[in-house]
């Protein structure tokens, strides 16, 4: 890949693999080159239940990328989901040897560092430490440390947790499909970079994305991020009961989802009907809208409460940590018929569809803008951001206030998830 602007986002989905592939233009939007799109059937909820053939769907949506954009895809950077991803909330200290001298960088990576070494359950690992707020010396609330003087430094953390075996399989299929695992991302962390503002997240929003095997949330408050969690049921529970309840196929059921699907019963008369054709020589069958609505209905709610409950644990209901904007839906499932409204209806929320179009140049492909893209191009836009930071490497230096003590100090500063990246993928040889 010899244009160094050229970054890959690789969404591994229950239903769907979508590679894309993009760059930054003039505008700081981002430019697609080219998108592939592959039947996913290695993956069960989020997790990769059958390696072969995820390599399989991996290298199909890749070459499909490949030969739409003209260019060799080699770093993907990737995102990751699954039933298996819990949060927790942790608080950590540190003592500081010199009160003297102000608090910098390498004290937070210390007590981050810290926070790392915590003894998890058996099999998991911890995928992201993300710091709240911090006190020194017993001062709460303060956003960032650095330049302060303190002996203690002491921070709240949202700690997200994976299981081993489930990242390193996601390891294993990219490496096997000839590709290189560049940054691994918290996938409603990447759908949340497409659809939401700055404003948003600071005023208090809850993501919740839609999937085919799982219901991401991502809660952001003063623009930082809250509380995660992964729901384990999401589009394709919706299918199978409607395949249940009409006993028909589950093609057909997917079809009468997405084509006459409506989260909302009441919208549909009695007598609106959908004659399916029976399986080989059977007579056809009569679905009533309305039945159909009831059976989505049904589901949607019980997905819709289940979230609803992890937006109360994280303390909705508390003043102080309202949700101001509300709830942003996206992801597949956001495409469903009225499911906005019953959102609303059952939250008392304000909520709207979250679309990755904004972040997109303006010739982009009308039909990326659709919330099924918002992970892939989340992931996309960290892969470009991935880049820049590599090609800016010798910032300037120019302002006399900078005073360079040493050659370490000429280097960018590695944000968290760029250092956790690397310990990653450490991680992953490792276990080779």
């Amino acid at each position: 890949m010899d244009n160094n602007n050229i970054a890959v986002g690789l969404d591994i989905g229950t239903t769907k693999i979508v590679a894309m592939v993009g760059r930054q233009d003039a505008y700081g939007k981002i430019e697609v080159l080219g998108t592939g799109k592959a039947k996913s059937l290695g993956v069960h909820r989020g997790v990769v239940n059958n390696i072969t053939q995820t390599i399989q769907s991996i290298q199909q949506s890749v070459d499909e990328a490949e030969s739409a954009s003209g260019e060799k895809i080699g770093t993907v950077a990737v995102g990751i989901a699954g039933q298996h991803i819990r949060s927790l909330h942790h608080s950590d200290y540190i003592t500081r040897s010199n009160s003297d001298k102000v608090i910098d960088e390498n004290d937070i990576d210390r007590l981050i560092n810290q926070v790392y070494k915590l003894v998890m359950l058996p099999g998991e690992e911890i995928i992201h430490v993300l710091p709240q707020d911090f006190k020194v010396d017993g001062q709460a609330e303060i956003k960032t440390p650095i330049g302060m003087y303190g002996g203690r430094l002491e921070a709240n953390f949202h700690v997200v947790v994976g299981q081993v075996s489930s990242i390193r399989n996601i390891g294993r299929c990219i490496k096997s499909a000839g590709l290189q695992l560049g940054n691994i991302t918290l996938e409603p962390l990447a759908s949340a970079e497409a659809v939401l503002s700055q404003e948003e997240k600071e005023a208090g929003v809850a993501l919740i994305d839609i999937g085919g095997g799982t219901t991401d949330l991502a809660i952001f408050k003063d623009g930082i991020i809250r509380h995660t969690a992964v729901i384990s049921f999401g589009g394709n529970v919706i299918t199978e009961d409607i395949k249940e309840g009409c006993s028909i196929i589950e093609k057909q059921a997917e079809l009468l989802k997405t084509k006459f699907g409506s989260a909302w019963p009441g919208e549909n008369k009695e007598n609106e009907i959908v004659s399916i054709p029976g399986l080989r020589g059977r007579e056809p069958k009569e679905i009533t809208l309305k039945n159909l609505s009831k059976i989505i209905h049904a589901r949607v709610v019980e997905i819709v409460e289940q979230v609803f409950l992890e937006i109360k644990n994280y303390g909705h209901e508390e003043s102080k940590k309202k949700l101001i904007a509300g709830i942003v839906l996206t992801g597949g499932g956001a495409q469903l018929k009225h499911i906005k409204q019953l959102v609303e209806y059952i939250t008392g929320m304000d909520t709207r569809i979250g679309y990755p179009n904004e972040h997109l140049a303006s010739n982009s492909d009308s039909e990326l803008s659709s919330p099924l893209y918002a992970t892939v191009v989340g992931l996309l836009m960290k892969g470009v951001r991935d880049n820049e930071k590599l090609n800016n490497i010798t910032p300037e230096i120019e302002e006399e206030s900078y005073k360079q003590t040493s050659q370490e100090d000429a280097v960018p500063k590695k944000t968290i998830f760029e250092k956790w990246g690397e310990k990653f993928r450490d991680f992953l040889d490792n276990a080779e």
